[in-house]
């Protein structure tokens, strides 16, 4: 099949898939004499293997691990766990680190009057200056740890 017809079966757009092929992460397809790539079962089956395991976050070095792991029949179960667990601890870093922003946005939101007045504290923050109102607040610095029990 065309590079079209595998990248609907996979859903890895034809851009991602070729992509996929200069890096390394898929080896490189056969070829018609008009030069188009030519793609079989098991490459889509590789090609969803790889879009789903970039759909848990995987970065592309770590699916590439991943993959040579698939392919070895003597792997260990404990090394597959390992790159999940390593993969959990960046998205409990991720998540940790979006909360900060949304604490921290919340806190400026909560300061900006919303009014006719160009005063704003949200963006004096993004600008690096104090925000002083008439009611003296003053915004946060940005990344400003704050605990929202909403998101816990």
């Amino acid at each position: 099949m065309h590079i079209g017809e595998a990248a609907k079966r996979s859903g890895v757009p034809a851009k991602t898939i070729r992509y996929y092929e200069t890096i390394g992460l898929i080896a490189p397809t056969r070829r018609t004499a008009a030069g188009y790539r030519i793609y079989d079962d098991q490459a889509v089956h590789t090609l969803q293997f790889i879009q789903r395991a970039r759909s848990l976050g995987f970065p592309v070095k770590q699916v590439g691990e991943l993959l040579g792991l698939w392919r070895d029949r003597d792997r260990k179960s404990a090394d597959v766990k390992a790159l999940a667990r390593a993969q959990i601890e960046e998205i409990d870093r991720r998540i940790a680190e979006l909360r900060e922003m949304r604490g921290t946005l919340e806190h400026l939101a909560a300061r900006c009057h919303g009014d006719e007045r160009p005063e704003c504290p949200i963006l004096a923050d993004l600008a690096g200056e104090s925000a002083g109102g008439d009611d003296g607040d003053r915004a946060e610095p940005a990344g400003a740890r704050h605990h929202d029990p909403a998101v816990s």
